[in-house]
């Protein structure tokens, strides 16, 4: 049984930072490139961050770029996510998620990947 567990959200005031970690268990973790969405309420989930099964390539959104840093220890089936200067607007659920390799790079939907974690909710106060 595969699973994605989170950790690491919690509340913290703007400018602040949180690393969010993701331990996976009952799959291959070195098949599979990984990423990081998040659902603010009202709004529909995007991808913040993904990164390949090697760590060799990285995807971040736009707005993150040179907040966040993604990272994976492939000899811990961890996934991570570091989150610096945070924003209010950065306020969501947090979600890992798993995509089996298939050659094509890193996606950017989330109908590719394949297992998701429950989520950890981060709220930025301003």
């Amino acid at each position: 049984q595969v699973q994605l567990v989170e950790s690491g959200g919690g509340l913290v005031q703007a400018g602040g930072s949180l690393r969010l970690s993701c331990a996976a268990s009952g799959l291959t973790f070195s098949r599979y490139d990984m990423g990081w969405f998040r659902q603010a309420p009202g709004k529909e989930r995007e991808l913040v961050a993904a990164i390949s099964w090697s760590g060799g390539a990285t995807y971040y959104k736009d707005s993150v770029k040179g907040r966040f840093t993604i990272s994976r220890d492939n000899a811990k089936n961890t996934v991570y996510l570091q989150m610096n200067s945070l924003k209010p607007e950065d306020t969501a659920i947090y979600y890992c998620a798993a995509d089996f390799i298939v050659g094509a790079g890193i996606s950017a939907s989330e109908y590719d990947y394949d297992y998701w974690g429950q989520g950890t909710q981060v709220t930025v106060s301003s």
